[in-house]
């Protein structure tokens, strides 16, 4: 990730805090770890051994995130918010083992995916607070990133499950997820605005939770 201040994106403080660290730019967009530089992360947030948390779990939480929004993108953005969330709530930490960070950090994830099936937008306010942004992924990594998460067979198995929604919104997800339009043109099909697209879509996904996430679509409808 990268910072930004008053529009443009500036070098992260380097995890020493002697200021921004010349020899590389401190961004993480949101990719598997082999295409991004561990040193990164830790560059970006500081304090917290961010650096060893994603080099654990990083990967995996992005797959994880793409496979229950069969959407790599929103995925992407889901997984950002989600470690300047671990970043801001280090101090409260308590755990000792990578067992218990790691389920700390899924925690924080699958809350923001709870919000996303419930809102049908993404919540980036510990991004905008940190002032960082993510950069957008590369046409090659989204590509390795989908086929890491079996999207391909993931849509198969969601065109099957759409007959169980209702009329709107299985059309929402089929444009969306199986035919893979943008929100835009999904709304545009649908005759709808372009945030009732994304509810529709966000809610669809809620109720196939048996393909997706069962605990986090339960925690966005309670």
């Amino acid at each position: 990730m990268r910072r930004r201040r008053q529009g443009r994106a500036e070098q992260a403080p380097s995890a020493s805090g002697d200021g921004p660290d010349r020899s590389r730019r401190h961004e993480v967009d949101g990719l598997p770890r082999e295409d991004v530089d561990r040193g990164t992360v830790a560059g970006a947030f500081g304090g917290l051994d961010l650096e060893s948390l994603y080099a654990a779990h990083g990967d995996a939480l992005l797959v994880y995130l793409t496979r229950r929004t069969a959407d790599s993108q929103i995925a992407l953005d889901l997984w950002a918010e989600s470690f300047a969330q671990a970043f801001e709530a280090r101090g409260s930490y308590r755990g000792t083992s990578d067992a218990e960070a790691g389920g700390w950090l899924y925690g924080i994830a699958r809350r923001q995916l709870a919000q996303y099936y419930r809102r049908g937008s993404i919540e980036t306010r510990a991004l905008q607070r940190l002032e960082l942004e993510r950069p957008p992924a590369p046409p090659l990594v989204v590509e390795q990133l989908e086929r890491k998460a079996g999207l391909v067979a993931l849509r198969d198995e969601l065109r099957t499950a759409l007959a169980d929604l209702t009329p709107a919104t299985r059309d929402a997800v089929q444009l969306r997820v199986v035919e893979e339009l943008g929100y835009r043109e999904v709304a545009e099909r649908l005759g709808i605005s372009e945030p009732t697209a994304r509810v529709r879509v966000s809610r669809g996904l809620a109720s196939l939770a048996e393909l997706l996430d069962r605990a986090a679509a339960q925690e966005a409808v309670s």
